[in-house]
């Protein structure tokens, strides 16, 4: 047997010693299932000498099995004082291979802190899990790929199709930009506390071309304004950005509504919104 893993102490021990329970105001539900954990992981794909990023790892459960995997090294993003006492614990079974970082993760560029080939694991908190991914996005050429855990109406957001339900302007970019999948569905029974919701985990695989900062600007301003007020046909919804205009030149009818426009078409739009714009 490794001898880490021997003298490794159980994780309810860990936490019971650092008194490390789940706080609502920083958006925490701990996932402590090693067998989900390890699941996650093999979801993940390939990760074997690449470097893992987890953002928000918390008492470790995630960690211990990224931690276990094939995976060059992991760095660990934590701004809770009570989980960076656990994690510095961990950190001395694995000091070649754990790194941690006092930070919060949205004020952190995370291609920072390591080269490629990089892959972000992370459960990540309720509260900030849609910004950090949004960041993430703008970045999509430095991440081999990210697997994340969202609660599963923000999951399913992502990941809708046009004319759906939750089809929206997180669905438009994050498909623009990588290809999207829901690969597990978890029950809040799974969790310490346990949510009110279903939580999801996405597979998010940036596409070879990636647009530039120019144009992923013009993507959030055209977006922006396509689902500020869905119930409006889009020549009044984009009337703010010459809308009239944009769709005539698109050839899009503007009594369409945001919803029913597909991921290429939105591309168009956003290309002529900078053009018209000379961004």
């Amino acid at each position: 047997m490794d001898p880490v893993k021997r003298h490794l102490p159980p994780l309810k021990t860990s936490i019971n010693k650092y008194n490390l329970h789940a706080k609502k105001s920083l958006g925490q539900h701990f996932l402590l299932d090693p067998m989900i954990n390890q699941q996650i992981i093999a979801l993940a794909g390939d990760i074997k000498n690449k470097t893992l990023v987890e953002v928000g790892p918390g008492p470790g459960g995630l960690t211990r099995a990224l931690l276990d995997s094939p995976a060059r090294c992991v760095i660990g993003v934590e701004v809770d004082q009570r989980a960076l006492l656990l994690l510095n614990e961990l950190k001395e079974y694995y000091p070649e291979r754990f790194k941690i970082v006092e930070h919060d993760a949205l004020k952190l560029d995370l291609t920072t802190l390591c080269d490629s080939p990089r892959q972000i694991i992370s459960n990540l908190p309720y509260n900030i899990g849609t910004t950090l991914f949004l960041g993430w996005l703008k970045q999509g050429a430095a991440w081999d790929r990210m697997t994340l855990m969202f609660q599963q109406e923000v999951a399913e957001r992502i990941c809708a199709a046009p004319n759906t339900e939750f089809y929206g302007r997180l669905s438009v970019i994050a498909q623009w930009v990588a290809n999207c999948a829901i690969v597990k569905r978890i029950p809040p029974g799974a969790f310490s506390p346990p949510p009110k919701v279903y939580s999801a985990v996405v597979n998010v695989v940036p596409k070879s071309e990636q647009p530039s900062p120019i144009l992923f600007k013009a993507m959030e301003t055209v977006t922006a304004a396509a689902f500020g007020q869905r119930r409006k046909m889009l020549k009044g919804a984009l009337k703010t950005i010459d809308g009239v205009n944009l769709l005539a030149k698109a050839n899009i009818d503007g009594t369409r509504r945001a919803e029913t426009l597909n991921i290429s078409e939105f591309d168009q739009l956003a290309r002529l919104y900078a053009q018209n714009n000379n961004l």
